[in-house]
């Protein structure tokens, strides 16, 4: 059977809405639960910490429903919804690892030190996925909260220009600025310190799984971000294309190639509980 195209998807999801917005609860929990992956996705990449993202995740879902009615059709849902995220994001208290200030000559130093001359073989696949999905995203953090949501919805996300720039409520000459200047860090850093984009580096995944459990950033017994086994050992072949690209693209190739976050919490019971204790009646004002 043919799958629906992106434009019958959009479709019906934006059917979905009216019928949310005329009131009908199954029809709110199946846009919710359509939108969760990607505001979820978003707020791991722009916080790096699954707790942090959980949290904003949930409370992003909230300004959704409760603002539903709001939602007019002058853009796509989606695009309303990145907007009601991004406005979420910007303006959360600084989170746990944000308060560490970092930066990219702070983190440059932090690469170097506890460098092993270990085997890649001596530690399990998904030991290695956690190490590099850990590392890549901190390196985000060292973008300012403006750069670091143009870097995620366009060059990660990869929205266009014109959708990201009315996410970020700026014109699309002024997002391509912000976006420029924040690909122009991520790459020269990456190429400048990173191994998986620049062979030549130092800095290996292997190297720092050592330091980042005794240093408490990896948890052996309990990962946070790998995925499968099977997709933690299908890296190395990932890697290799990656680094058949242009210097530019391999960064977000590299973001891209992350597995989808699993949020910890069941969607299902956190809405239906929601919804219970009295968000069902969700025409508020916005």
């Amino acid at each position: 059977m043919p799958q629906p195209t992106e434009l019958q998807q959009r479709d019906t999801l934006e059917a979905t809405v009216r019928r949310a917005q005329q009131g009908e609860r199954n029809a709110l929990e199946a846009v919710v639960r359509a939108i969760q992956p990607d505001v979820h996705k978003l707020a791991l990449r722009f916080l790096c910490c699954p707790h942090d993202a959980e949290d904003a995740s949930q409370e992003i879902l909230i300004r959704v429903i409760t603002g539903l009615s709001s939602f007019r059709g002058d853009s796509s849902f989606r695009t309303w919804v990145y907007r009601v995220a991004n406005n979420a994001l910007l303006n959360l208290r600084p989170q746990r690892l944000e308060q560490q200030n970092l930066d990219f000559a702070g983190f440059a130093a932090d690469l170097a030190q506890g460098l092993t001359n270990g085997d890649d073989h001596l530690h399990d696949s998904r030991l290695l996925e956690e190490v590099k999905i850990g590392c890549t995203l901190a390196m985000l953090q060292c973008l300012d909260r403006s750069h670091r949501l143009a870097y995620i919805l366009g060059e990660i996300m990869e929205l266009d220009h014109s959708q990201a720039a009315a996410v970020l409520a700026v014109t699309p000459a002024a997002f391509r600025k912000r976006l420029s200047r924040a690909r122009a860090d991520i790459t020269a850093f990456m190429q400048s310190y990173c191994g998986l984009v620049n062979p030549e580096n130092a800095c290996r995944c292997h190297k720092r799984v050592d330091a980042a459990i005794s240093l408490g950033r990896v948890d052996a017994t309990q990962l946070r971000f790998a995925g499968s086994t099977q997709q933690a050992r299908q890296f190395p072949q990932v890697l290799a294309h990656i680094r058949q690209l242009e210097t530019a693209r391999r960064a977000a190739a590299l973001y891209q190639s992350h597995p989808e976050p699993k949020p910890a919490n069941d969607l299902s019971q956190w809405l239906k509980q929601l919804l219970d204790e009295g968000l069902g009646s969700y025409e508020f004002d916005t």
